[in-house]
């Protein structure tokens, strides 16, 4: 083709191309951004573990350090010291991350995080740094230095990890590029980058500092330490105040380490159980350095077991005492199953409720609505009046005197629309024009779960091409009565503008009730 000049058709096949490529560029594009918020996530969760761990093997060496402070100080207080250190630098970068994620409704939403406006404004100046990005890179160096400075030079694995880990590039802080040339290493990594991916590099930073804790005090609890303290022979336990809390109450208790070692044996066991002694062999057994109690819950009720466990420690008698209790209940005998969108009660009749709190008497609650008053026991009659919505009150006192109080909101609903009958039949019936004029018009309350006691006090009554007829009572007088003679076989004869009321509460205005059509067999 002359001159390399395209044909239109051409030209419209190389755009497609480039925009296909372009689509192509943008799907990877949220694929990556996926990618980064995913191993985000997986990093935290670590985090979150390592941080149970560290503090698992933190607490076993202040254990150690106070059974031996001569031989364990030293290492604990340095231990506490790179706590400190990683919780401050740990802190920070966490604050840095909860900047960097104002504004963002879904965290999850990787997608619409793609800009780098946050950290190229916070971190840069210009061709200079910013405040913030003079800040972070003075912590991460400070770590670097001050963790460097309390490990102990026998420890030079260590040290040298926190080096690699935490290092800002060269002497002169840059880092070399794939082209040869050099670049800023704060630069290098956070200047442009999309927000998850910066978010995703700093959660990798805290990942380093969890590392380094680890490294740290694994390093210190190392060889026959390491064993002696290991989880393998302790256990977390629940110290409480008492055995049992009610909702809403403030939980007293402490989580603790004990420990359960199988060579760690007391000498005597003295214990009773609501002031009985306990036997051994027959109530307890002792089993890797646990005394294991084998009775019986007993009967409902708060339980205690007290005494102490005797320890000889070089020749001299060592007691440990024992106070706990325990709560037994009595076991359900029957499911309490509730539909949680189904507190209603009816307007216009007296709605059955019970009302209870458990493990406080009948006697000592006491419940308040408008239009509620107690019948007997926990049995309770509500009457609402106005509005669409009841709350109810209920309150108790506690066999330690504390009062307690709940409330809950119910709707309020109308009583249903009625509909017409005919001889006990709704919506529409068949019958000969001699059994209509003995039936009697009735109005029925279809699946409604109260058995309401309805009368009709007036209706209309309409045959084909006769004037319609005004009916008192509930059935047909003597005009309707002469209207229906003139059906013929197959007229649709129409009861409508029904007039019901409830016996014993005619006060209350029922809906419209529904018309009724009865078809003429002969």
């Amino acid at each position: 083709m002359a001159g390399g000049k395209q044909s239109p058709r051409q030209k419209m096949v190389n755009l497609m191309y480039l925009v296909f490529i372009c689509m192509l560029a943008l799907n990877m594009s949220k694929e990556v951004l996926a990618a980064f918020g995913i191993m985000n996530v997986k990093m935290e969760a670590s985090n979150a573990k390592t941080t149970e761990s560290n503090l698992a093997f933190l607490t076993g060496l202040e254990t150690k350090a106070s059974e031996n402070a001569e031989k364990f100080g030293p290492l604990y207080k340095d231990a506490k010291k790179i706590k400190e250190l990683s919780k401050d630098y740990y802190d920070y970068l966490e604050g840095l991350k909860s900047e960097m994620m104002t504004g963002v409704e879904d965290p999850t939403d990787y997608a619409v995080m793609d800009k780098s406006d946050f950290l190229d404004q916070k971190f840069f100046q210009g061709e200079n740094l910013a405040e913030g990005g003079q800040e972070f890179l003075k912590r991460i160096n400070d770590y670097r230095t001050q963790v460097s400075a309390v490990l102990p030079e026998s420890m030079k694995d260590v040290k040298s990890s926190v080096v690699t880990r935490f290092e800002t590039g060269d002497a002169n802080g840059k880092v070399e590029k794939r082209d040869g040339t050099k670049q800023d290493w704060i630069n290098y990594h956070y200047e442009g980058f999309p927000l998850i991916a910066s978010l995703a590099k700093i959660t990798a930073l805290q990942s380093d500092i969890k590392a380094t804790e680890e490294d740290a005090l694994k390093s210190m609890l190392q060889g026959q330490l390491s064993s002696e303290v290991s989880m393998t022979n302790y256990t977390t336990l629940l110290e409480q105040e008492k055995s049992a809390f009610y909702s809403g109450e403030k939980f007293s208790g402490s989580v603790v380490l004990g420990r359960k070692d199988a060579t760690t044996k007391p000498n005597e066991v003295n214990l009773k159980l609501d002031g009985r002694k306990l036997v051994e062999g027959k109530d307890y057994e002792i089993k890797d350095g646990q005394v294991k109690l084998l009775v019986s819950a007993g009967a409902p009720g708060d339980h205690k077991i007290e005494g102490n466990l005797v320890f000889m420690q070089d020749g001299e008698r060592t007691e440990v005492p024992v106070s706990s209790t325990f709560a037994t209940i009595s076991k359900p005998n029957a499911a309490l199953i509730a539909a949680d969108k189904m507190n209603v009660v009816y307007r216009g009749v007296p709605n059955p409720m019970s009302i209870s709190i458990p493990g406080i008497p009948n006697n000592k609650v006491s419940a308040s609505a408008a239009g509620l008053r107690k019948s007997s026991g926990s049995k309770y009659i509500m009457t609402p009046g106005k509005g669409r919505t009841v709350s109810i009150v209920a309150s108790g006192t506690l066999p330690d005197g504390q009062r307690v109080s709940s409330k809950s909101e119910f709707r309020i609903k109308d009583i249903p629309r009625p509909s017409g009958a005919i001889r006990g039949e709704s919506g529409s019936a068949k019958m000969p024009r001699k059994n209509l004029e003995m039936s009697t018009v009735g109005a029925l309350l279809e699946d409604f779960d109260f058995d309401l006691n309805l009368k009709v006090s007036g209706f209309k009554f309409k045959v084909p091409g006769q004037p319609t007829v005004s009916v008192k009572g509930s059935r047909l007088d003597s005009r309707a009565k002469s209207a229906l003679k003139r059906a013929k076989r197959g007229d649709a004869v129409q009861i409508f503008d029904i007039n019901a009321y409830i016996t014993n509460n005619k006060g209350y205005k029922l809906k419209k009730v529904s018309p009724v059509v009865v078809e003429i067999t002969n």
